[in-house]
This record gives C-alpha cells, structure tokens and sequence, in this order.
C-alpha cells in the first residue's frame, strides 16, 4: 500500500505541478496526521462535509470514505483536474471552484439539509495559512449550520484561536471563537508532515459550534467594534486604546464605566473576560 508520501510525489509528476507559494500550499504527507484529523472529526454516513483547500485530495479521499456527501471548495487551477480525475467515481463528491471567501455556505448546507440525506453539516480543512483569519471569521459570523470545524493552521495562530478570553494569548479573535465556538486543540504536527516543509509548526484545533453565543448582548457587532479597537491598541491600557478610536466619547466616561465594571484604570484588553467586554457594550449602548 502506498504511503500518503509516495502518492503526493506521484500525483505531483504525473500533473507536473509544484506546491504553489502563493496561495500558502504544503501537502500533508503524515499518514498519522490524516488518520487523526479523520478520527477526531467524527465524520458518519449522515455528514456533510465542507472541505476547504483540498489540494490534491489527500484528506478528501479519506473524507469520501466516511461522509455522506463532501464538497470541496479549491481555488487553484492546477488543483481542478487533478480533484475531477482521482475522484470521479464518486457519486458523493462535488467540487466548487472558487475563492471560499466567496462562496456562499449558508444556502449550500441549507440545500443539501433539504433533500433530506444530511443531517449535520462539518467543515474539515487544511487552511491556506496567509489567509486563515478571514475565513474563519467568515465561517463564525455567518453562523453557518454547523456541527464542527475542524482545521489545521499555524501553531502561534491556533494558540490566539483556542485561548480563553481574558488570558495572556488572547488577542481580537479569541473572543469571537470563544462566543460562537467550544474550541480545543486536536495535535501539533512537525514541519516534517507537509511536502515541502513549511518554515511554521501547525497545529489541527477543533471548534464546536454553541447553539446559542457564550454571552447575551443586545448589540453584537458594537460588542465586537469595541474588541477590536481595543485590540488594535494592544500596548495602551483599555482607557486609553478606547478613548484614542472614540468608543468611549472622554476618558473621564471611560473610567466611571470602568469603576461601574469593578475594574481598574490601566487594565489591558487581554485581561478582559467576554462578559465584561458584553458588560461595556451594554454601558455604552
């Protein structure tokens, strides 16, 4: 049986195609990495799967496997041909080709609910790393009928992504993982797992999907307006980064809402729990 590295070699001379750097490609040759990833998403005959970037089909045949029905969404050219040839046979496989920034999630997993195979839909991926961030926070604040996302990414990214708000790896993003999602950490993968190696370790971290956000907050996108400049200052105090982008309209405003929250003038976003950035949202509202 041919191992995951043997195939990538032979699919990449066959096709005479090389990772593009561009669009962040590194194929995943680690057959444990694979099984793993598989195993911790849990995929059954009843799934949907969302497959974003499959590249040379690597996950996406294990994926056919499994899941009732895989739609994979792969921007590069080169990929279009090699994806229809290895996996046409398959009457459960259906390919989009297209930016995933563009795509339009929501309708397709409402579509295929309809017909009434599908009963949770899952979003399994090994992530462009230049352009995580958007499409995660696409996938969040869509809030996509999902069950979970499973994904890899860059470890020092997965460590923001998975951290609890209010903790020393926080940043923006933590929060909204945090409102929508329940996420963890599945394994770190070595540089050695992907042809050719990246210059990054990566992490694969998982996000399930909260029926209803973590908090209660009349004004979502204020709340998160809010997180964000609070961020984008990151070095300042709370007080200041807020008062400097106008969210609160003085400083002395900003310290009596900050004494209202029990919370000291020089506290720094990072140190803010979600309820408390709810809490100001809610002040200011």
């Amino acid at each position: 049986m041919q191992t995951i590295l043997e195939e990538t070699k032979f699919i990449m001379n066959k096709y005479h195609i090389r990772a593009n750097k561009k669009l962040g490609q590194n194929f995943l040759i680690s057959d444990t990495t694979v099984q793993e990833i598989i195993k911790n998403s849990q995929i059954s005959n009843e799934d949907l799967v969302i497959e974003i970037g499959p590249g040379l089909g690597t996950l996406t045949k294990e994926l056919l496997e499994k899941a009732s029905k895989v739609i994979c969404i792969e921007l590069d050219n080169n990929m279009i041909n090699i994806l229809q040839d290895r996996f046409k046979l398959y009457k459960n496989f259906e390919l989009i080709h297209e930016d995933v920034l563009k795509v339009d999630l929501k309708n397709i997993i409402k579509e295929e609910k309809k017909k009434g195979k599908i009963k949770q839909a899952k979003i399994v991926a090994n992530l462009p790393y230049y352009i995580t961030t958007p499409i995660i926070m696409k996938i969040l604040e869509e809030k996509l009928d999902l069950d979970t996302i499973t994904v890899m990414v860059q470890k020092e990214v997965a460590d923001r992504l998975i951290a609890i708000p209010g903790q020393k790896n926080a940043g923006a993003i933590t929060y909204s993982v945090y409102y929508y999602s329940e996420a963890k950490e599945i394994l770190e993968v070595e540089k050695e797992a992907f042809f050719p190696a990246p210059e990054v370790t990566s992490k694969v971290i998982q996000f399930k999907i909260r029926k209803s956000p973590k908090v209660n907050v009349s004004n979502e996108r204020l709340m998160f307006k809010i997180i964000k400049n609070a961020f984008t200052q990151r070095r300042k105090t709370l007080l200041n980064a807020l008062t400097n982008t106008n969210i609160f309209q003085s400083k002395e405003q900003g310290i009596e809402i900050l004494k209202s929250l029990e919370s000291e003038e020089n506290v720094r976003a990072e140190e803010l729990t979600l309820e408390k950035f709810a809490e100001i949202t809610e002040k200011l509202n």
